[in-house]
C-alpha cells in the first residue's frame, strides 16, 4: 500500500482499548481510561483501560487458575505446539492490521512494523512452538538401585512488563518461551503502546491458547506494573525498561515473595572502529543504521562511536554525513520512511535536553542537532563531535537518533572507553585482522559483540546484558530455563 492507503485505514481505524483478562475484552474495574495519543500527529488513538492492583488481581486470579487446572500446563506438549503454529500464522495473516496498530502508537515507520515487528514476533512464537515437542529432561548417573530424574518444571504465572520501542517483538520474547514451558502469563505493556498486545492477545484465543493462560493489563506503571511486581501468586517478573525502574521491579519482588526477576535495562553500547578497518563504506552504513534505526529508541543502539586515529576519523565522519543524504526522515505512514517520530513529547524533550548540553565542554554537533518542537516529534539523525568519555552525553542513555564520537589513541585506550560505562549490553569492533577483531572482541564486556557489523540478530542468539543492563537472556533456547524450574525425582529402585 501506498501512503495515501495507509493514511486512510488510519483514520477509520477503531481499535479494540479493553484489557484482555479470562479470554475476554474487559474494562477497568474503576472504569478509568487513559489517551493512547500517536507520535506521528499527537491525535488520540483510543481511550485505553487503565488497570490497577483490582484489574492485576482479576488477571493474576485467571492465570493461576488455568495454571493449577493443568489446561495449559499438562497439555500434551504435540497439541500445545499446533497452538502456538497456529498463533503465528493468524499473526502473519493480520500482518497489516497489527503494523497500523504499532506504527500509530510509537511512530515507527510502516515498512518496519510491516517487515520486521510483525514477522518477527511471529517467527519467535513460531520458533518456541516448534520447540514444545522436542526439548528434553534428564536423566542423572544415580547407582543402579536409584532412578534420578531432572525435569525442567513451569514456574507458574509469569507477569511480563515490556516497552514501547518494539512493543510486539519484546512481548513475544517472553511470552512465547514462557508458554512454551507451560506457565501462564499476565502482560503489562508499556501505556504508550498497548494495542498490538491486545490484538496479540486475542489471536491467541483464536488459535486454541486456554482462557486464562495469556492475559493483558493495559495501564500505567505506577499502578498496573506495580501492583504485578508486587503479586504474591507471580512466580516470576520478566521487565524490560529502564534501569531506574528496574531497581524498582527487584525492590518490589522482595518485599513481596521473593520471586524470581529478569531485567533488561538497556545500554550505550559502543561501535568500535580501529584504524585497520577495510570497507569504511559498509562500515559507516552499519554506524548509521546502528543507531538511526527506530530513531535510536533501540535498547542496544549503538550511540558511542569510538574511532582510532584522526584520519580515519575524518573520512569515516565524512561518509555518515553522505550516507545520511539517502536516509528518509518523515511520516512514518509513507512506505518509504527510513525514521519516524520519537513516540512521545515527553520522550522527544528529553532527547532535546541532550541536545542544548552541546558546546558547553567542547562538543559540536558534525551533523544534525536541530530540536524538534510543537507538534513535531521529529529529531534529525544528528552526531556530536568532540565527546569526551566521561561526559553525560558519553555516559547516559539518549535513547533518541545521537550519535556521540569519541577519540581513541590505540587498542587499550579504545577497549578502555568501550567498557567504561555502567552498561554492557552490546557492542561492535571493526578491524580487516580477523584476529586483532576476535582479541578485542573477548575483552568487551557485553552480552552480545558484532565483529564487521551491527544488529545483526536473531531468535536462535540470546540477548541480554552485563552490569547495569541487567540479568537473564530472552530469545533461544537458553530462555525456556528462564522460565521453569528444575526438579529432582529420585526413585529407590529396590
Amino acid at each position: 500500500m501506498d501512503k495515501s492507503a495507509w493514511e486512510k485505514r488510519a483514520s477509520e481505524l477503531k481499535p479494540e482499548s479493553r484489557m484482555y483478562i479470562n479470554g475476554s475484552f474487559v474494562d477497568a474495574v474503576s472504569g478509568k481510561t487513559f489517551d493512547d495519543i500517536s507520535p506521528r500527529d499527537q491525535r488520540v488513538i483510543a481511550k485505553i483501560a487503565a488497570g490497577d492492583t483490582e484489574d492485576v488481581n482479576r488477571a493474576v486470579k485467571a492465570a493461576l487458575t488455568s495454571f493449577e487446572s493443568g489446561v495449559w500446563s499438562e497439555m500434551n506438549p504435540r497439541d500445545k505446539k499446533a497452538i502456538m503454529l497456529k498463533w503465528a500464522d493468524l499473526i502473519r495473516e493480520h500482518q497489516e492490521e497489527l503494523a497500523l496498530l504499532e506504527t500509530l502508537d510509537v511512530g515507527k515507520p510502516i515498512s518496519d512494523s510491516m517487515n520486521v515487528d510483525v514477522m518477527g514476533a511471529a517467527r519467535t512464537v513460531q520458533w518456541y512452538g516448534e520447540a514444545i515437542d522436542k526439548t528434553y529432561d534428564e536423566i542423572a548417573p544415580a547407582p543402579r538401585n536409584a532412578l534420578a530424574m531432572i525435569t525442567r518444571e513451569p514456574l507458574g504465572v509469569i507477569g511480563a512488563v515490556v516497552p514501547w520501542n518494539y512493543p510486539m517483538i519484546i512481548a513475544s520474547w517472553k511470552v512465547a518461551p514462557a508458554l512454551a514451558m507451560g506457565n501462564s502469563v499476565v502482560l503489562k505493556p508499556a501505556e504508550q503502546s498497548s494495542l498490538s498486545a491486545l490484538l496479540l492477545a486475542r489471536l491467541a484465543t483464536e488459535a486454541g491458547l486456554p482462557d486464562g493462560v495469556f492475559n493483558v493489563v493495559t495501564g500505567l506503571g505506577p499502578e498496573a506494573g506495580q501492583a504485578l511486581a508486587r503479586h504474591n501468586d507471580v512466580a516470576k517478573l520478566a521487565f524490560t525498561g529502564s534501569g531506574p525502574t528496574g531497581r524498582k521491579m527487584l525492590q518490589y519482588a522482595a518485599e513481596s515473595n521473593m520471586k524470581q526477576v529478569a531485567l533488561e535495562l538497556g545500554g550505550k553500547s559502543p561501535q568500535v572502529v580501529l584504524d585497520d578497518v577495510k570497507d569504511l563504506d559498509a562500515c559507516a552504513s552499519s554506524i548509521a543504521w546502528g543507531i538511526y534505526y527506530n530513531a535510536g529508541q533501540t535498547c542496544n543502539a549503538g550511540s558511542r562511536v569510538i574511532v582510532q586515529g584522526n584520519k580515519l576519523k575524518e573520512e569515516l565522519y565524512g561518509k555518515l554525513t553522505e550516507f545520511l543524504k539517502t536516509f528518509p526522515v518523515g511520516d512514518c505512514l509513507d512506505p518509504s520512511t527510513y525514521m519516524g517520530p520519537i513516540v512521545s513529547t515527553q520522550q522527544r524533550d528529553r532527547v532535546n535536553s541532550y541536545l542544548d548540553m552541546v558546546g558547553k565542554d567542547g562538543e559540536n554537533f558534525i551533523f544534525g542537532g536541530e530540536k524538534a518542537t510543537g507538534d513535531s516529534n521529529l529529531i534529525q539523525p544528528t552526531l556530536i563531535g568532540g565527546v569526551k568519555h566521561d561526559s553525560v552525553l558519553s555516559q547516559e542513555e539518549i535513547f533518541g537518533p545521537v550519535l556521540v564520537a569519541i577519540d581513541a589513541t590505540d587498542d587499550a585506550d579504545a577497549l578502555a572507553k568501550a567498557n567504561g560505562t555502567s552498561y554492557g549490553l552490546a557492542a561492535s569492533v571493526w578491524s580487516g585482522n580477523v584476529a586483532r577483531a576476535h582479541n578485542f572482541a573477548r575483552k568487551l564486556r557485553a552480552g552480545t559483540v558484532w565483529v564487521n557489523t551491527f544488529d545483526m540478530s536473531d531468535v536462535i542468539t540470546p540477548f541480554g546484558g552485563f552490569k547495569g543492563s541487567g540479568s537473564g537472556r530472552d530469545k533461544s533456547l537458553h530462555a525456556l530455563d528462564n522460565y521453569s524450574a528444575l526438579k529432582t525425582t529420585w526413585v529407590d529402585l529396590n
